[in-house]
């Protein structure tokens, strides 16, 4: 016994397939570059991977999301490649490689491998480092972090109490004579 097939259902499978086999490539990603378009900086996937892991260990994860989640390694990039001037660029880029081996050197395995607590203790010796870029860059990763943390649309909708221009009225404020 044949089977007819119909003709809406097989067109339905012919989309499925082909959409498929578009998202696909995407699924597995592997590309090198980093996952935001930047036009001053040139950034490999894995600095991002590891940047990513470093802000996680700066703004970490507890009952607040963390850096990770709140994509801040992105902010960061997004930002020094944006509103910094050429030399602090390449300091950024520098120091984004030589923190790469220093912390290879340090801990005998990629940042991203080892443990919380090692990368936090090694983050607190960076700046005790007598490499000028390594310095320079973790300053710079630091304080645009933390400006992405305080200026997320989850701060600044969940934990800063946010009051119009001139404040309450408080009928009964004291008032001097």
């Amino acid at each position: 016994m044949a089977k007819t097939i119909n003709r809406r259902s097989a067109l339905r499978t012919m989309l499925y397939i082909a959409g498929g086999t578009l998202i696909l490539p995407a699924c597995f990603r592997d590309s090198g570059r980093a996952s935001i378009k930047l036009t001053h900086l040139s950034i490999k996937e894995s600095d991002e991977v590891m940047l990513e892991s470093l802000v996680e260990v700066l703004i970490p994860a507890d009952d607040t999301p963390g850096g990770k989640e709140l994509l801040l390694h992105l902010f960061v990039l997004k930002m020094v490649d944006d509103c910094h001037d050429p030399e602090s660029q390449k300091q950024f880029e520098d120091g984004l490689k030589q923190f790469a081996t220093w912390s290879q050197k340090q801990l005998s395995m990629p940042f991203n491998d080892a443990e919380r607590n090692q990368q936090t203790e090694l983050l607190t010796r960076v700046e005790e480092s007598d490499d000028e870029s390594l310095i320079a860059f973790f300053k710079i990763m630091k304080r645009r972090a933390i400006q992405g943390y305080m200026s997320s649309s989850y701060v600044m909708t969940n934990l800063v109490n946010y009051e119009i221009a001139p404040g309450r009225y408080n009928g009964y404020f004291p008032m001097d004579n």
